[in-house]
């Protein structure tokens, strides 16, 4: 088992990787729109998951993720060829929801101060 110092420097290590790998060295152009949100490794080094994010729609979101399963192989062999590791983890990757859901909880939040504001201007009124 690795030290929770190691597995941070690897994880911080295939994020770098990773990134630079989809930006310079994959043909498949929706690969190059996404950005690595964060890499999480487990204590074993036997899984990486890789957190991603893209300004697309839904449903391209989903094609990333298909895309992104679609270049493990490559992916991987890469991000071996790079770090040298015994063992490489197998990858595995999410999307990164969390700035989708902060905009949400934002929108939520400017919602509930209009409608204050409204309800203090109606109570004002009487």
């Amino acid at each position: 088992m690795a030290s929770e110092a190691r597995v941070r420097k690897v994880a911080d290590r295939i994020a770098e990787e990773i990134a630079d790998i989809l930006l310079r060295e994959t043909e498949d152009q929706r690969l190059s729109q996404i950005s690595v949100m964060g890499v999480q490794v487990d204590r074993e080094l036997a899984f990486a998951t890789i957190y991603v994010s893209s300004y697309l729609s839904e449903t391209e979101d989903s094609e990333i993720l298909r895309a992104l399963e679609g270049a493990k192989g490559f992916l991987r062999s890469q991000l071996a060829a790079r770090i040298p590791l015994h063992s490489f983890p197998q990858l595995r990757f999410k999307l990164d929801t969390t700035s989708t859901q902060g905009a949400r909880i934002d929108d939520l939040l400017a919602g509930i101060r209009q409608e204050r504001k409204q309800n203090s201007r109606e109570q004002g009124e009487d």
